[in-house]
């Protein structure tokens, strides 16, 4: 009896976790890949400055959504600490504090959101320094993402060691999330080292299949009890 109450209580850990994962993926789809390209136009600050100003609630809704992704980030990376730490805890806490620091990227990323909107809708009557601070603002916005993947890619390696190790979840799983963390640094090295590489946003295709993976699992399945 003890032992089913325990297995109750971790899948329903395991799910909650899920939801909060879920509420990751799905709010950073809205938010950057559906919202945020309405509203920043990659090299043209100056278009970027009149979305601001003309689309100010779509914005917002682009500025909250980045919120939300901060506090998913955030709950997920404690979530999964609190499913893993009894058994795995060194490396519960390396996925849980490498977990806190995507979120700060992102919250960088939100506060720059932020500052953009602020100025682009401020009395500053000279639109040439509006310009020139939208335009650092969008630097800021690209880069804590795009530096963001070092720790976007760091946080599945004890993801999968977990899952290959414990055998609670699927071990292809596991190996997918760390060739997906792979991918990730590789893809953020090759960005920044310059390196024209056409094929480089498909070197994150494994960390997408692996993290849907991992969010479907916990909300269908929870965790395996331990053999």
């Amino acid at each position: 009896m003890i032992v089913n109450n325990e297995q109750t209580r971790m899948i329903k850990i395991a799910r909650t976790t899920g939801i909060w994962y879920l509420m990751m993926a799905i709010t950073g789809i809205l938010g950057f890949m559906v919202f945020h390209s309405q509203i920043f136009v990659s090299g043209n600050p100056e278009q970027t400055l009149s979305n601001l100003v003309a689309l100010e609630s779509t914005a917002r809704i682009r500025l909250l959504l980045e919120f939300a992704i901060v506090l998913s980030q955030a709950l997920t990376a404690v979530w999964f600490f609190k499913l893993f730490k009894d058994n795995y805890e060194w490396e519960a806490w390396t996925l849980g504090i490498w977990g806190m620091v995507n979120a700060i990227a992102i919250m960088i990323s939100a506060i720059s959101i932020a500052s953009a909107i602020g100025i682009a809708n401020s009395d500053m009557s000279i639109t040439e320094d509006k310009v020139l601070l939208i335009q650092i603002l969008q630097h800021m916005i690209s880069n804590a993402w795009g530096i963001g993947g070092l720790f976007f890619g760091l946080w599945l390696f004890p993801m999968g060691y977990i899952v290959i190790k414990s055998k609670r979840l699927p071990i292809w799983l596991g190996r997918v999330l760390i060739l997906g963390g792979i991918g990730y640094l590789i893809s953020t090295v090759i960005r920044y080292a310059g390196i024209d590489f056409s094929f480089n946003r498909f070197l994150m295709l494994p960390a997408t299949i692996g993290e849907f993976w991992m969010i479907g699992y916990l909300l269908i399945f929870g965790i395996r009890p331990i053999n």
